[in-house]
């Protein structure tokens, strides 16, 4: 198991940010938020927020919808498998992710949803496969008002996000907002079944990976089992603390910042009996991606700014 071990973090390293002022504050508070925003991003990657206004309610129903479902027979959750759908919407049984081309399946089970939209809807007429109408599970007529109003909440807290991002990045308030105004965010609820005898390191939860898209906003039940890739070589564990939500960097972020905000490796460790689930969104969990070209010069520090842009414009 020591290949799997995490030491405990210091209070330092995954900071706990109040957002209360970004979302009811004035200019003044908004930058003191962005300014500890872009801390996190540019060192760690990683961090918390609390007083994030998504009550707990509308988690606490969104958690049962998801228990109700993947508790489920394997053939009612099949009849929404996404493999047969062939778009990001729906049902992921157990082995049908990894973190990466050569890595194991993960142990976990998923479902995911996105912006629901018409099957009129002109992109997903052209073949887009993240874009038209969700599917949701015949037999739990009140899983779609749990999850998609949880989802709708947390779209929300990604848009106060990405007006921090931009005041951290000495831009315009609304820089980013043309370009989230259709998101390819996806909510997708993990389910870590129970399983006996020991871990093996190649199959864990998740495997060790960074994520593609701009940023994901994950919610954690009491089980955990997050642990973040630090710069010193080892893992962190990054527990679940109540109130709050766990926000990482994507790749795609990355990128749109030419290097100054960073995608941090992640992986999940399912070591116990215990059945694990979690949302994570980008944006529990939602995932945001968009047009993305690296933002301009003057919102990198000058000590740290790249003569050219390190990464070329992605459509």
């Amino acid at each position: 198991m020591a290949d799997l071990d995490a030491r405990s973090i210091r209070d330092d390293e995954i900071p706990v940010i109040d957002i209360d002022g970004l979302i009811l504050g004035d200019r003044r508070d908004k930058l003191t938020v962005a300014e500890a925003l872009d801390d996190a991003c540019r060192n760690v990657g990683f961090f918390y927020v609390k007083n994030h206004r998504i009550p707990q309610t509308v988690i606490d129903g969104a958690q049962m919808a998801m228990r109700d479902f993947f508790a489920l027979p394997l053939e009612a959750k099949m009849d929404i498998d996404i493999a047969k759908l062939q778009r990001h919407r729906g049902y992921v049984p157990l082995g049908g992710l990894y973190a990466g081309p050569t890595a194991e399946v993960d142990f976990q089970e998923g479902y995911e949803v996105s912006l629901e939209l018409g099957d009129e809807d002109p992109d997903y007429l052209a073949g887009n496969i993240m874009y038209g109408p969700n599917v949701w599970p015949a037999a739990l007529p009140s899983f779609r008002p749990a999850v998609y109003g949880y989802f709708e909440r947390v779209l929300d807290l990604g848009h106060f996000l990405f007006r921090a991002f931009a005041m951290a990045l000495d831009l315009p308030e609304d820089f980013f907002e043309d370009n989230i105004d259709k998101p390819m965010a996806q909510l997708r609820l993990i389910y870590y079944p129970s399983r006996q005898g020991p871990i093996e390191p190649k199959r864990i939860g998740i495997g060790p990976h960074t994520d593609y898209e701009c940023f994901t906003i994950l919610w954690q039940d009491d089980a955990g089992g997050l642990q973040v890739g630090h710069r010193a070589g080892d893992w962190v564990e990054a527990p679940p603390i109540p109130g709050t939500f766990v926000v990482n960097i994507g790749d795609m972020m990355m990128r749109w910042t030419n290097g100054r905000f960073v995608s941090t490796p992640h992986r999940v460790i399912k070591t116990a009996r215990a059945i694990r689930c979690r949302s994570s969104s980008a944006p529990t969990t939602g995932r945001w991606c968009a047009r993305c070209r690296a933002v301009p010069a003057r919102a990198i520090p000058r000590a740290t700014r790249r003569p050219t842009a390190a990464y070329g414009p992605r459509a």
